[in-house]
């Protein structure tokens, strides 16, 4: 059974890895977004209360 002999199969697995490690990471950790999110005031708000006419 060629599954058992781990040979190429962890040669497979370190390339692999090193093409994620190298290529996807550093693509995925330099994305930007294209709207940065702006901070809300901490006041809170004056509300009165709501009178129902029935």
């Amino acid at each position: 059974m060629p599954q058992l002999n781990p040979s190429p199969w962890f040669i497979i697995l370190v390339f692999s890895w090193l093409v994620f490690l190298t290529i996807v990471v550093p693509k995925t950790l330099n994305h930007t977004f294209p709207n940065e999110p702006t901070l809300q005031s901490t006041q809170t708000l004056k509300t009165s209360p709501w009178h129902w006419p029935w």
